[in-house]
Formats: C-alpha cells, sequence, structure tokens
C-alpha cells in the first residue's frame, strides 16, 4: 500500500463543493487537530473561508506561537547543477531550453557553503536537476559529505531514486529530502511534463515514501501553485501530508507554498493563486496541522513575506540564488550549454543572445524578494520574532574530554 492508492481513491471534487457557513467556519477555526478532517480543510480554503480570513490568521498565528514559539528558521538554497533530462514546461532548467548550464565541482561546491555560513546559514539545501551523467548518486553523496564539513545540517531536492540509492547519501549526512509533486492533477502533469523520468507521476508520488524507508527524517512536500487549481492542488497536498504523518511518523514533515515564477522558456502560468488566497491557504495547513513546517521562499515579495512571517510561516529562505555558482560566481569557467546530452562551448560574445550574466549560469527562475539575509533577519526580530540560523549548537554535539 503506498499514498498512489488512497490518492485515487480521494473524492477531492465532491469534497471542494460542499458550501460552508460562517458559523461552521467560525467553529472549525476554533477546532483541535484531532477534530479536522480533510472536509474541513476544504472548506477553510473555500471562497467563504476567505470572507473570515481575519479569524483563520488570528487562530493561525495563536497556533503556531503555542508549537514553535516565535522563531522563524532559516536555510539557504544551494544550486550545484541546472542539468536536466527532463522536458517540464513551467522550468528554466528543461532540457531544451537554450540555457547556460553547469555542475559545480566540489571545490566550487565549499565556496558556495563557505559564502553561506559567513552569511550565518547552518542549514543548507543542496539542489540539482536531474541528470545522471553530470548528477550521479555517487556525486550527490560526495557533495552531502562536502557540506557536512561546513555545516550541521543538509536536505536535499534532487530527481527521485530508489531506495538502496539513497542509501548513500544518507549515510554521508543528508537528513532531508524535499520533493514536490509540481501538481496533482495528472491530465496537467502529463501535458506539462513531455520527456525524461519524470513523466511517470506515480513514480513521483511515492518518492517520499521511498526517502522515509531510505532513512530520511525529514520529508518536503508541496504542490508548485499556477499549474492547476490551487484549491484541489491544496487539498492533495493536505492528503498527502496527513498520510506521511500516519505512515512515515518517525520523520518531521514540511509543507512549501511555491508560486509560479518568470523563468527561461517564458512559460505563463495556467491558473493564478491571489495573495490572499496564498495567507487563507497557510492558515488553512496550519489549523489542519499545528506542528507541520511551513515553508515560504523567496518567489513572494518582500512585502508579502512581511506580512506573511507572523501567521503560520516557520522555515524561510533569505538572499536566494537558483543558478549553481550564484553566491560566489564559483563554476564561471566551465558554464556550457547541453545538446542531446553533449557539452557544447560558448563563447563571451555569445552570453548576451542568451539573456543570461556572464558571470553565472542560468537560474531555475526569477525569485522575487532580493533582500539579504540580515536584512530579512532584522525585520523578523522587528516584528517580535527571533531568526534561528540552525537546528542545533555544536557545542552540545561534542563529547566531553
Amino acid at each position: 500500500m503506498s499514498f498512489v492508492s488512497d490518492f485515487n481513491a480521494l473524492p477531492l471534487g465532491s469534497l471542494l463543493k460542499q458550501s460552508l457557513s460562517a458559523n461552521s467556519l467560525q467553529a472549525r477555526a476554533a477546532m483541535n487537530k484531532s477534530d479536522i478532517t480533510l472536509a474541513d480543510f476544504a472548506q477553510l480554503i473555500s471562497p467563504a473561508g476567505s470572507e473570515h480570513l481575519e479569524a483563520l490568521c488570528r487562530r493561525s498565528q495563536q497556533l503556531t506561537q503555542q508549537r514553535f514559539g516565535k522563531v522563524i528558521r532559516f536555510f539557504a538554497p544551494l544550486y550545484v547543477s541546472n542539468e536536466c533530462i527532463n522536458n517540464c514546461s513551467y522550468c528554466g532548467f528543461s532540457r531544451d531550453n537554450p540555457i547556460l548550464r553547469v555542475t559545480l565541482s566540489i571545490d566550487d561546491l565549499q565556496r558556495e557553503a563557505r559564502s553561506l555560513k559567513e552569511q550565518g546559514f547552518r542549514n543548507i539545501l543542496l539542489v540539482a536537476g536531474e541528470h545522471p551523467k553530470f548528477v550521479s548518486n555517487n556525486y550527490l553523496a560526495d557533495c552531502t559529505r562536502a557540506l557536512h564539513e561546513i555545516v550541521p545540517s543538509v536536505s536535499l531536492e534532487v530527481g527521485p531514486m530508489e531506495v538502496e540509492e539513497y542509501r548513500p547519501i544518507v549515510e554521508a549526512g543528508a537528513d532531508g529530502l524535499v520533493v514536490y509533486q509540481e501538481t496533482y492533477d495528472r491530465p496537467i502533469y502529463g501535458e506539462m511534463h513531455t520527456a525524461g523520468p519524470k513523466r511517470n507521476f506515480d513514480w513521483r508520488l511515492e518518492t517520499p515514501e521511498r526517502a522515509y524507508t531510505a532513512g530520511f527524517r525529514r520529508l518536503g512536500i508541496g504542490a508548485l501553485y499556477g499549474l492547476a487549481d490551487w484549491r484541489l492542488e491544496a487539498l492533495s497536498v493536505a492528503a498527502h501530508a496527513d498520510y506521511l504523518l500516519r505512515n512515515c511518523w518517525k520523520a518531521q514533515v514540511t509543507i512549501s507554498l511555491p508560486r509560479l515564477r518568470p523563468c527561461a522558456g517564458e512559460f505563463q502560468p495556467l491558473t493564478h493563486m491571489t495573495d490572499r488566497e496564498l495567507v487563507q491557504l497557510v492558515c488553512a495547513f496550519r489549523l489542519m496541522f499545528p506542528d507541520i513546517g511551513l515553508v515560504l521562499s523567496t518567489r513572494e515579495s518582500a512585502k508579502l513575506r512581511d506580512g506573511m512571517f507572523p501567521l503560520g510561516v516557520t522555515l524561510i529562505s533569505a538572499g536566494s540564488h537558483t543558478e549553481p555558482g550564484g553566491y560566489t560566481g564559483a563554476g564561471k569557467e566551465k558554464i556550457h550549454q547541453t545538446v542531446r546530452g553533449r557539452i557544447v562551448e560558448v563563447g563571451a560574445s555569445e552570453f548576451a543572445t542568451i539573456g543570461t550574466a556572464a558571470t553565472n549560469a542560468t537560474g531555475q527562475f526569477n525569485i522575487a524578494d532580493d533582500r539579504s539575509p540580515e536584512e530579512i533577519a532584522t525585520i523578523i526580530r522587528r516584528l517580535g520574532y527571533e531568526p534561528v540560523w540552525k537546528d542545533w549548537d555544536e557545542a552540545l554535539m561534542t563529547k566531553a574530554e
């Protein structure tokens, strides 16, 4: 049994069609987690729920402070490769996009990681496109070991693997795996993924379970909002998170809420999710899952992020770059294009025609909040919260002499 079986049996459409009165909404906002069902969640994200957003925000803020205190944790994405064998219509790394690509060496990776450590980060998310020729399992294990020489906490966002392929990476020190289903709408998923192993919807959907079996103890999931109806996506994410909490109970689960951003290929969102609806969704997730981590990235604007920090978000990125070598320019001497798996050298005069800086490879998408980590930390302190850069103090891990 896997989540695929549960997912196929979910009556998602009928849940979203249920009506909601003001009185029943207020009652749900006051519920404990043990009382809230998937049907309740569907009503919390309904149009009627938006009419009572202020009450939902108050309850979400209260629950978050009860469970997490007034702290917000920081992490940084570190992109090591933008090579990819998949064609995904919405992604800047898509195989057929004529972008500038590079895969960092271990020395390049450590140069980037040291820069992030100097900024305060102790929690790094290693990100790579899916291309076994450039990003092998051994390479990812080596990257993880190298990062652990610099920071204590390493998670990965990479192409799905088999359980036995994950194990060496876990043994190298990786503690978390992030995998977005992108969209839980099967027909749209098929339209968006036209080539490569990512076309297999079920294989991707089962990835967190394989990661858990391999030993990962932090599992991150989410949908990419802008491909299908956001309420259908959110309901699917909630069902997935509920399944993981019940069946992968030794792991911590986080939910990310990314919205589509401009990228190479100029893909336009198929659906729209307003800022108000994003806030409503954060609150609904918090009411459904009081103890789950909610992640907000630099895809969102500075103004919106500042307003959302107190409402339920517990983990944020800051000062992010979505291109390999983005923090230090590492790897710039190896930038190239890739055609059918073959490296094609690119002259300096051709950089401008591809639309990116000559010092870095092309990013996966454009970020919206480009403030420095320290600027964001200052804002968080002004809001009465404490920015947390790591999960534990290294001194606590040192054996007594």
